[in-house]
């Protein structure tokens, strides 16, 4: 069975207050984009993992493909399986793309081995793996809360609408990002303020992480700007970066420097 995990963007980002666990509460609206990796599984004599594309960092034991497995094989006698993913979404770059790989390893077992779980007991098990990992459960925009895994429909579309994504040849970690805000309620709930106009969103979406990463790290601020020169109706981090994102009311020939990591395309 192969799967395409897509990445995710994020309109608008609010933190609103440190929690007694040591997460924050947020809102924010992820929205699913055709940017993927490539997820096969198939059984096999032994669990086994292999990878090809990007090189991931870290141990083996900690990639979320795995770590899915082992979290439906701790309640379902799964047989052993390969899983291969072939990386292509840029990591730590605010796209979740690790998460989209782990939430459809979980939707690959449970079709591949018929365990009939329906999309809310997917999400329970997928919110075990990280906090926006049930966002990819479901395929359609979603309004964020709690850690990131309270998740409500919402009605929102950008169809039709120009997307490019770019990632300049940074990484910002997440705990650094969250050091640098000071959590706050927003003079908007930012469901009021994804109803007003694309055109108007400039002024009332905002990313609360941009202030702080922007300081350290200009290159993505001008990044923004450079988006925004080029046509952008919308332009913004994505969650904790280093990627930005452009909405555009119609394809344009977008510039981007050398070496960037870079996605481009209609949003169906």
């Amino acid at each position: 069975m192969v799967s395409f995990p897509p990445c995710k963007i994020n309109l608008g980002l609010h933190i609103i207050r440190k929690r007694p666990d040591g997460y924050h509460d947020l809102e924010t609206c992820f929205y699913p984009v055709a940017w993927t990796d490539i997820l096969e599984i198939i059984p096999a004599d032994s669990l086994a993992f292999t990878s090809s594309g990007l090189a991931i960092p870290g141990r083996e034991d900690d990639n979320l493909c795995l770590k899915a497995y082992h979290l439906l094989q701790h309640d379902f006698d799964l047989r052993p399986v390969k899983i291969h993913l072939h990386k292509i979404i840029p990591m730590g770059a605010g796209l979740g793309g690790g998460s989209a790989d782990g939430a459809h390893t979980v939707r690959l077992l449970n079709n591949l081995f018929q365990l009939n779980l329906s999309a809310e007991k997917m999400m329970a098990y997928t919110a075990q793996l990280g906090s926006d990992c049930s966002f990819f459960i479901q395929d359609k925009p979603l309004l964020g809360t709690g850690r990131g895994e309270v998740l409500q429909p919402l009605a929102l579309s950008l169809k039709g609408k120009y997307m490019v994504i770019a990632k300049p040849d940074v990484h910002v970690s997440t705990a650094e990002a969250y050091a640098g805000v000071t959590p706050a309620l927003p003079a908007l709930p930012l469901h009021e303020a994804l109803t007003q106009p694309l055109h108007a969103w400039k002024n009332v979406v905002h990313n609360d992480f941009e202030t702080s990463v922007f300081q350290k790290y200009p290159v993505i601020a001008l990044l923004k700007e450079t988006l925004y020169r080029q046509g952008a109706v919308y332009a913004s981090m994505s969650g904790s970066g280093a990627a930005v994102f452009g909405i555009f009311d119609k394809e344009v020939p977008v510039t981007l420097p050398d070496g960037y990591a870079s996605w481009r395309g209609i949003l169906p």
